[in-house]
């Protein structure tokens, strides 16, 4: 991807947390970006009324009236497509990405996950983490593929698992690198920084 300012898409179910970070790195010049859109696939997610309040270009897509997921990413692909959307960032999407959005967005699709992958994928990462009883955890910044946060690894924080942490604890103080690290991230790839060798990233940081 050439540098320059990312004309970025954000795909959201939840509260949207990720999603106020980035918009902020942006606001402050931490991050040469435009958020174009935010998409949800939940109606009474909290991203949606943070974008809208934020003045952001916002959509629902409800996937229930699609008769399977092909039509349905179809649709989102159609929305990104119309906004020349450069990289999709995924904060808090709830749902697999299919091959319809992989396809039309190649390497060009980035998630970031509460724990230090492979270690702890799906939901509940920060849970697992505490009841595995693992020293440290963190978030990690990954390109998507068509698994489950298997896709090639970007960046991560490690952040350590204190004896009396809780899934609440863990997640609060992971909350905080994440926010950090996607917007760092984020810029690295706006910046022509981030190369990609088959499963392996490599990273410019000269």
């Amino acid at each position: 991807m050439e540098p320059g300012c990312l004309r970025l898409a954000v795909l959201a179910s939840g509260r949207g947390s990720n999603f106020l970070a980035i918009l902020e790195a942006i606001k402050q010049g931490r991050l040469n970006a435009q958020i174009e859109v935010l998409i949800s696939d939940k109606s009474a997610a909290l991203a949606l009324q943070k974008a809208e309040e934020a003045g952001i270009p916002h959509i629902f897509i409800d996937p229930s009236l699609f008769p399977d997921r092909p039509s349905y990413e179809s649709e989102i692909v159609k929305q990104l497509q119309a906004r020349e959307i450069d990289l999709v960032v995924l904060a808090g999407y709830m749902r697999l990405v299919g091959k319809v959005l992989l396809q039309a967005y190649p390497h060009r699709i980035v998630n970031i996950h509460p724990a230090l992958l492979p270690s702890f994928t799906g939901l509940h990462a920060q849970r697992q983490a505490v009841d595995y009883g693992v020293k440290f955890s963190g978030c990690t910044v990954h390109f998507v593929d068509d698994g489950m946060d298997t896709g090639p690894i970007i960046e991560q924080v490690v952040v350590p698992v204190l004896p009396d942490d809780s899934e609440d604890d863990l997640a609060e103080r992971i909350l905080v690198q994440e926010h950090e690290l996607y917007a760092r991230v984020l810029q690295w790839i706006a910046e022509g920084r981030v190369y990609i060798e088959g499963r392996k990233i490599y990273v410019d940081h000269d």
